[in-house]
């Protein structure tokens, strides 16, 4: 049985899923149901936690950022965001996102 999907507003940068529209700042508006939403907030606590990481990684010198694992991680969370956003997003969402260039293309 499918779920019944409302409309979230979202911001990837503070990774916030509101119901309420009356904050300006949010980036993309998607219809999900409980599931997806569950999951999408697993995937910004995941960047969270990779966020702080980072902080730390940032202060140890002899570590390159592009052998850094961490940030590697977040790469990859963000693009599942965005996918998922993408996904479940209204048509200006996906315009949005394709302009972006972030998803990976199919072959």
């Amino acid at each position: 049985m499918d779920e019944q999907r409302k409309t979230y507003y979202i911001d990837v940068g503070t990774g916030e899923i509101s119901q309420s529209a009356t904050s300006s700042t949010y980036s993309f508006i998607i219809q999900a149901n409980d599931e997806e939403i569950t999951e999408l907030r697993e995937l910004f606590d995941q960047n969270y936690s990779t966020e702080w990481k980072n902080f730390f990684r940032a202060h140890v010198p002899y570590l390159e950022y592009h052998y850094d694992r961490e940030n590697d991680a977040y790469d990859n969370t963000i693009q599942q965001v965005y996918g998922m956003i993408h996904k479940l997003g209204d048509d200006e969402a996906k315009r949005h996102i394709e302009s972006m260039n972030i998803l990976p293309t199919k072959e």
